[in-house]
């Protein structure tokens, strides 16, 4: 028995654990409850990891290949475009799903509870957006696990570094690349508790008070979610993995674990660290890894950009307001820059769509209503999130003529 239990795979054991989790919120809700620390610290551990390991590849990714700059800022730019199609694409296919299926057509939101409104957002302006993207310390923005700040600082620093010559370089570079091993092998040994935490995350969703009843009253929105993820994933990442050639066997068989963590907690950080060391495992190499998944987290969040058009229109039908195609299209064009640095942590996407319903003048209280199935909801999102942003990995390496094939068929031999 003991042989069979370690020859489990992480995944099987998180699949496992998602079982035990809502079976303990089902029949034991007290209990379940009490759980919250385990999945708390959990993602925190996780949390802790990601400043050193964005900083370490980042630099050594950058400053540890010559001093081409030609060659980052080439990859920033391809980068860039490429998510700035996919997440509009990703708006419009929530746009079409939300008004097509109607999902706030005469759906009442009952118990909302207001002092759960998050605050709203600021108006987006390109001040703000400057000032959001330039710490005013290293340290505080790592504190606070703002993504974008950490990226814009460790490129420059990279950058800086390239300018040195001797000693003094080869000293840093060895010290950053260590830093990125050691947060690898860090992440290794902190995933092996991943099912307990995975285990505990969904026994305190399902155990709170009328868990289940309150996913029953907002059923339909979440299942416009649902489709419109699908649909986003047959129509715009699957033929995107075509026409770049990645080994779709290889893909699923390294983005799994990764995809099961993120859906399980909803946290997009808490699989980055495996997200990252999967996609090296599969041919790509490290300075694109490094560079392309934590801008990603910034600038690509596919899943989320879906869920707030398809959430401010569901909001608008809710509340009643009749918004013409115009209007909707400017909604569209107010997410697009609004979601921009929103941070792959749970619920994060909830104050940008606060701020929008704010600007658009839509009844807040039909927002609030989402917090009841805001969870299932999330747990899709943050998962389209990691398989948009690993995907995008593959894609930039493929781009820039950097991808070993050898070490993807390698992968799909084990597999096999």
């Amino acid at each position: 028995m003991w042989t069979f239990l370690r020859r489990r795979t992480l995944t099987q054991w998180i699949v496992v654990a998602m079982f035990v989790g809502v079976a303990l919120g089902v029949f034991f809700p007290a209990f379940a409850r009490s759980l919250l620390p385990i999945s708390t610290a959990f993602i925190r551990i996780i949390k802790s990891i990601i400043v050193p390991l964005i900083f370490g590849t980042l630099v050594v990714g950058i400053a540890g290949h010559g001093d081409d700059m030609k060659r980052v800022g080439r990859l920033a730019l391809k980068s860039i475009v490429y998510f700035e199609i996919v997440t509009t694409l990703a708006l419009f296919i929530g746009l079409l799903a939300v008004n097509v299926l109607k999902p706030g057509v005469g759906v009442t939101a009952a118990g909302a509870a207001v002092a759960a409104t998050p605050a709203a957002a600021e108006p987006v302006t390109f001040a703000t957006v400057l000032e959001h993207l330039v710490p005013q310390s290293f340290f505080d923005a790592a504190a606070r696990n703002e993504m974008l700040q950490i990226v814009f600082w460790s490129v420059l620093f990279a950058i800086g570094l390239t300018q040195v010559r001797g000693r003094s370089k080869e000293t840093m570079l060895a010290f950053c690349d260590a830093v990125a091993e050691v947060m690898f092998k860090f992440t290794g040994i902190v995933m092996k508790f991943a099912p307990f935490a995975v285990a505990a995350a969904l026994a305190v969703t399902v155990g709170q008070p009328g868990g289940l009843r309150k996913l029953q009253n907002l059923a339909m929105v979440v299942l416009t979610l649902y489709i419109a993820l699908v649909v986003f994933g047959l129509v715009v990442l699957y033929p995107v993995a075509r026409l770049a050639r990645v080994p779709l066997g290889a893909f699923l068989a390294a983005v799994k674990e990764p995809a099961l963590i993120a859906f399980s907690t909803a946290s997009s950080e808490a699989a980055l660290p495996k997200a990252m060391e999967r996609m090296e495992a599969i041919g790509v190499p490290r300075r694109i890894v490094a560079f392309v998944m934590p801008t990603g987290y910034s600038f690509n969040l596919d899943g989320s950009t879906l869920y707030l058009s398809v959430a401010s229109i569901f909001v608008a039908q809710a509340g009643g307001v009749a918004l013409t195609l115009g209007q909707q299209l400017l909604m569209m064009l107010t997410l697009m820059l609004t979601s921009k640095g929103v941070a792959g942590v749970p619920r994060a996407a909830l104050v940008i769509l606060m701020g929008t319903v704010a600007s658009f003048h839509l009844p807040g209280e039909m927002a609030v209503a989402l917090l009841g199935v805001d969870v299932l909801m999330d747990m899709a999102r943050t998962t389209v999130n990691l398989i948009g942003n690993c995907l995008a990995t593959v894609v930039m390496a493929r781009w820039e003529h950097e991808y070993d094939e050898s070490k993807a068929q390698a992968v799909n031999a084990i597999a096999g």
